[in-house]
């Protein structure tokens, strides 16, 4: 799927945000991305769609070494991700149909196809009956389903997933995850960056902590904490 080679990112105000990390994501897989704020987390992620390209070091795609993209191929590896951020970024004007179908427009789906894949990635996160509202009238796990439905609905090789469950309640979070759980199940490789130690300890899966830059801990079935 992806792997990073030797990745340090120093920004231009001298600060190193990875330092020299190596680490390997299989295809299908489903992993943690865990570790304190400025830990290099959310550079790992702008890496990753190419919002930022590394100081040294090389990043490989699906056989492909992103960092040697040029301008015009940047969105097409764009299509093969799928990002959802904390704040859902959902547009308020739009309702959840109009949201999700937005998405497929981006990328130059028909109108047929549209009409087929939104209300099928609706039924999935347990939304249909929501497709006329606006987001507003959404509760937030509501709208997270929403945000997911829009990352999948153009079937991306890669989903990733910046704290999810951080503004959600424990239940909520729990439903959350089951979908994540079900999108990975059809083979969707998920990658997911949390502070969420019941989800990590509960999941029981690949765990990489990062630390001041660098992997710190790389774990199969690993917990948040290593030391507990």
């Amino acid at each position: 799927m992806f792997e990073f080679s030797n990745v340090t990112k120093v920004y231009k105000n001298k600060f190193t945000a990875v330092n020299d990390i190596s680490f390997k994501i299989e295809k299908g897989s489903f992993s943690f991305i865990v570790g304190k704020s400025g830990a290099g987390k959310t550079t790992l992620i702008k890496l990753l769609i190419k919002e930022v390209d590394p100081t040294e070091g090389k990043i490989i795609f699906n056989n492909q070494d992103i960092t040697k993209l040029s301008h015009r191929q940047i969105p097409l590896h764009r299509r093969k991700v799928g990002v959802i951020f904390q704040d859902f970024r959902l547009l308020d004007k739009k309702t959840v149909y109009e949201n999700i179908a937005f998405a497929m427009e981006m990328v130059g789906h028909t109108p047929k196809n549209i009409r087929r894949e939104v209300p099928t990635v609706l039924s999935m996160v347990g939304l249909s009956d929501k497709a006329n509202n606006f987001p507003n009238e959404l509760a937030g796990g509501e709208q997270q389903r929403i945000a997911i439905a829009r990352a999948v609905v153009n079937k991306p090789d890669l989903i990733i997933a910046d704290e999810p469950t951080g503004n959600l309640d424990p239940e909520t979070s729990y439903e959350i995850m089951k979908i994540f759980s079900e999108i990975n199940r059809r083979g969707t490789t998920v990658l997911m960056v949390t502070h969420d130690r019941a989800i990590v300890d509960t999941m029981k899966k690949r765990v990489i902590e990062l630390k001041n830059g660098r992997i710190i801990r790389d774990t199969e079935e690993g917990d948040y904490y290593h030391d507990l």
